[in-house]
């Protein structure tokens, strides 16, 4: 599977929706489970939305697993398709987020994005099921940053304070001594 990086302008167009007979087909289910499997083998990231791997279309996965330095998530898989965010509640928090299309991962980019914590996602999932669902934390975030992908908008388009970019490495550094200063 080739990711498709910053640059190309298949990620600032918003991607087409999908029909039941596409979302059904097994061209669709064939995608869904290359880019799952994409994404917990290569361990790159936990969201790929569909224009990231050159297809322009309203279908994103998100599969968090625990690593190194996120070890207290527990293991989550979700297929959205067709997704619209129906609302958002309380204030935006800033957490550090990074993008697959922003170059090979030892030299990605990251930076803080403020996004809602909470939010309730009207999708359809892998099996043509439509779903009226609230998500909160970590998902909540993740789902915006896919959902974006789909809008053409970019994580770096969200960052206020442009003094948060930092490379993967520096990244890295910064989530260890956080996980310090809390001990």
């Amino acid at each position: 599977m080739k990711i498709t990086e910053f640059g190309n302008p298949i990620l600032r167009e918003k991607a087409r929706p999908l029909s039941s007979g596409e979302i059904k087909s097994p061209k669709t289910q064939k995608l869904i489970e290359n880019m799952r499997e994409f994404l917990t083998s290569k361990k790159l990231g936990v969201g790929l939305a569909a224009p990231q791997v050159g297809e322009s279309i309203t279908l994103a996965i998100v599969s968090i697993r625990p690593l190194k330095h996120r070890k207290d998530v527990k293991e989550f898989d979700l297929t959205i398709i067709n997704p619209e965010i129906v609302e958002a509640f309380g204030r935006k928090g800033q957490q550090w987020e990074g993008c697959i299309s922003a170059g090979p991962t030892k030299s990605g980019l990251f930076a803080e994005v403020p996004r809602y914590k909470k939010i309730k996602l009207k999708y359809t999932d892998e099996n043509g099921i439509l779903k009226n669902k609230v998500f909160e934390g970590l998902l909540a975030h993740i789902i915006q940053h896919e959902v974006d992908h789909l809008n053409g908008v970019l994580f770096v388009d969200r960052v206020k304070d442009k003094k948060t970019f930092v490379t993967y490495r520096e990244y890295l550094k910064i989530v260890k001594q956080k996980k310090l200063s809390m001990n």
